[in-house]
């Protein structure tokens, strides 16, 4: 594929119109301060504007005493279910349980067996993606963002529903259980035809097999020679159920509750909460951490002491390595303070596989950045919150483990959060029934009409 070449006239006038881009949208955080204005939708105390109510999820982190915000472990309920007894007999069980999940999230109520069967059915027949799709719409201008591709796809599919502006319950429950069903395929075959146009890798497409999980087929679709094992689908099974959800307030189901109060068509909707999680203040922090991982192992030695780690550590915060940006990636928490529930998880399950695959050093490593890292911060940041480590501190380093390339983790998340996005959507539509408009106050300073033979 190639692409279109520079155009030195286009490029020339937009750097020059750029020079002073900047004071024409700057504003001093004095505005913000003088009308009280919540940036972020959060309060001075860091708890977040409340802007809704849900059945669907809950995020706890904190505690209220006395109008005071007081960390405490951290709770995740998926429709009042705690996140920890699913993730727990889902793993005593030894069953898949992220279809289980989503049904949950949908229809409000754990699946009797004859129904979380007739579940996987209807699953197993959305994967039949449209006649040419992959032809029209994967084949053609193949992207190096899979993230991209999957907003883009996700729009494509409106094109070949009978129904797509119909915003009926009925209706809208359709098109979430065939999102769910098809976002594994178009996330696997994107990155498949990404490989080979960019990396000139071979081309292979499997065709996802009705009887298997969405996990097990995710590995089936990845893999050139369809393998996987029973120990790795049900991890990846296991991070998928931890990603189904987390409240109304993250940023990728609140997008999608706004332009859900607009009445726009379901793929729209679900495209722009795509959009979101691809941000690395979200979703794509996964990738973050990882990047910032490789870039410690490559300036430390292999059995670094904690000291030098420490060092290191310090000058990432101070803007001095890695990125730049300061940030130790994968640690802290919008609502988290002494844990994350699914962290806790995500290292009780995946530690017997990194003894397995040899990541163990690997996992050790993350573990001293996650401890070194809090204490480092907690020293920097006097009066900060209490932090801990999120859930994206070791998805990327799982995902590897299973041989997941790193283009494939924040797609990943996505097809674990459409059931969530999918519901939030539902109680939007049910129970909203008002335009999400927040207001904005104007700070420009007024002026009259120059004709344009005055102007300088």
């Amino acid at each position: 594929m190639q692409f279109m070449p520079k155009n030195e006239v286009i490029d020339g006038y937009v750097r020059r119109l750029s020079e002073n881009i900047r004071s024409r949208y700057e504003i001093e955080p004095k505005q913000f301060r003088s009308y009280n204005v919540k940036r972020g939708l959060r309060n001075s105390d860091g708890t977040g504007v409340l802007a809704g109510v849900t059945n669907i999820g809950s995020v706890q982190g904190y505690m209220m005493l006395d109008g005071d915000p007081i960390p405490m472990p951290g709770r995740l309920y998926y429709r009042g279910l705690d996140i920890n007894d699913l993730i727990r007999e889902q793993a005593r069980q030894g069953v898949f349980g992220f279809e289980e999940v989503c049904y949950l999230l949908l229809l409000g109520k754990l699946p009797t067996k004859e129904e979380l069967a007739a579940f996987n059915s209807v699953i197993a027949a959305a994967r039949h993606m449209p006649d040419g799709y992959n032809e029209t719409v994967l084949f053609k201008a193949p992207n190096q963002s899979i993230m991209n591709k999957l907003a883009s796809g996700v729009l494509s599919l409106y094109s070949y529903d009978e129904a797509p502006d119909d915003t009926s319950p009925e209706n809208v429950l359709r098109q979430s259980i065939e999102l769910i069903a098809r976002l594994p395929i178009i996330v696997s075959n994107a990155y498949n035809i990404k490989r080979h146009y960019f990396n000139n890798d071979s081309l292979y497409l499997h065709v996802p097999m009705d009887e298997l999980s969405i996990a097990e087929n995710i590995l089936r679709m990845l893999r050139s020679d369809k393998s996987y094992t029973s120990e790795e689908a049900h991890l990846l099974d296991i991070m998928l159920t931890l990603q189904a959800e987390h409240g109304g307030g993250n940023n990728s189901a609140f997008t999608c509750r706004v332009l859900t109060s607009t009445g726009t068509d379901t793929y729209g909707a679900i495209c722009g909460a795509i959009n979101s999680l691809k941000g690395p203040l979200h979703g794509g922090a996964n990738a973050k951490v990882m990047q910032m991982f490789n870039d410690i192992k490559s300036h430390l030695p292999e059995n670094c002491s904690d000291k030098q780690l420490a060092e290191y550590l310090e000058l990432i915060i101070a803007g001095k390595a890695n990125d730049g940006t300061g940030k130790i990636y994968g640690l802290g928490h919008a609502v988290y303070t002494t844990s994350d529930p699914r962290t806790l998880l995500v290292k009780e399950y995946s530690r017997e596989m990194a003894e397995k695959t040899g990541a163990k050093r690997d996992f050790d490593l993350m573990e001293r950045i996650e401890r070194i890292g809090l204490e480092l911060l907690a020293q920097k940041l006097p009066g900060h919150k209490v932090m801990c480590a999120n859930v994206d501190m070791y998805s990327g380093l799982v995902y590897s483990m299973l041989g997941i390339p790193e283009d494939m983790f924040t797609p990943l998340f996505a097809i674990a959060r459409v059931s969530g996005w999918c519901a939030h959507r539902l109680e939007e539509l049910i129970s909203g029934g008002r335009l999400i408009r927040p207001g904005y106050k104007a700070v420009m300073q007024m002026s009259g009409y120059v004709p344009i033979e005055e102007r300088s």
